[in-house]
């Protein structure tokens, strides 16, 4: 495994090619498989149950050349000099390596095999919202990204992760892992430019802070007070406070029937764009620690864009769960979901 590692800018990147990028939006990630005929060998190890996304992964790194080993691939907990264990990095703009997806370092079926292990971490309808993501932000799928490998394959222990701006995603060989998404995620968007317009337009992932701001309406005056704070805290701050801790904002166990139902919609639409696997360990997680009644929400009057009372910060927290929604200038979200408060987060 790899034992040294530079970040850096890469070497400009060769563009998609309409057809390419019309097919990738028109199949999923399992018609992708079939139709390059990457599905000969991903199910036919025995010993270790994988899903197709797990077993595409294990594909490609029985596809690396040595030398692409030496420049993604790294021991479990690789340390590195500046950054710490390198695999429980997460952060809104980086390269994880210098070997951008679209480039001479990954021959083109293995650029597709990223791709497909990239998009089936989403649900097919939400795969259209990736992409265009991807393009207002990057130029398009892996223009800018790059990708990691962390343990083995081979085995249940490794973690497979894309990153570039606005992005930092992950797929593991734990099925029933104590960690969702396996290990702290990224999403955000900028579509209308750098500095947002205060209703989004076009931004893909606006809608999940419309149907937060839904539930602050339905609260009352003294719910309210609780609800809305003065001062934001740093966006990458989701490191866990644990049980008993206090959370910012008005805890869930205050909210009525129908404000409470309101809420688990806003769960919903957090996760929605998700694979079922990573929905199913964000709910498992989230019941391990006591529920949503066990967290708080949170909004924030500073950096209200337009000034509309539309607050476009947020944060929905529990004893290890944070989902961080910061809607200005544009769209960042961090989140950070485990069973347990002792899983671990490195930001920067």
């Amino acid at each position: 495994m790899n034992n040294q590692f530079l970040f850096g800018e890469a070497d400009p990147l060769s563009n998609l090619s309409l057809d390419r990028r019309s097919f990738m939006k028109t199949v999923g990630a399992g018609a992708l498989l079939s139709s390059t005929g990457l599905t000969s060998s991903i199910f036919a190890d025995d010993k270790v149950q994988k899903s197709r996304n797990e077993n595409l992964v294990l594909e490609l790194y029985n596809s690396f050349s040595e030398k692409q080993k030496k420049g993604v691939c790294f021991d479990w907990d690789y340390v590195h000099k500046e950054h710490g264990i390198l695999r429980l990095n997460v952060r809104n703009n980086w390269n994880i390596t210098p070997h951008i997806v679209r480039s001479g370092f990954f021959n083109s079926r293995q650029q597709e095999m990223i791709e497909a292990i990239f998009l089936d971490l989403y649900q097919p309808e939400w795969k259209k919202n990736i992409l265009k993501q991807l393009k207002d932000d990057s130029g398009g799928f892996g223009k800018e990204n790059s990708i990691a490998l962390f343990g083995n394959p081979n085995t249940n222990q490794f973690e497979f992760v894309f990153t570039g701006r606005h992005i930092t995603v992950r797929t593991d060989g734990e099925p029933e892992s104590k960690v969702a998404f396996g290990g702290p995620i990224f999403y955000g968007h900028a579509a209308g430019g750098f500095e947002e317009k205060p209703d989004h337009p076009g931004n893909v992932y606006w809608y999940q802070a419309e149907k937060a701001n839904a539930l602050y309406k339905m609260l009352g005056g003294k719910q309210r007070s609780k609800a809305l704070i003065a001062e934001l805290p740093d966006e990458d701050a989701v490191h866990f406070r644990g049980q008993g801790s206090s959370y910012p904002g008005l805890p869930v166990s205050e909210l009525y029937e129908d404000q409470y139902d309101h809420l688990k919609g806003v769960l919903e639409c957090l996760v929605e764009p998700f694979r079922d696997a990573d929905q199913k360990e964000v709910r498992n997680c989230l019941a391990a620690q006591g529920g949503l009644k066990k967290c708080s929400i949170a909004f924030y009057k500073e950096d209200d864009i337009g000034d509309d009372a539309i607050w476009d910060n947020w944060r929905l927290e529990g004893p290890a769960f944070v989902w961080h929604f910061r809607g200005a200038p544009h769209v960042h979200v961090w989140v950070n979901v485990a069973s347990s408060p002792s899983a671990k987060i490195i930001t920067g």
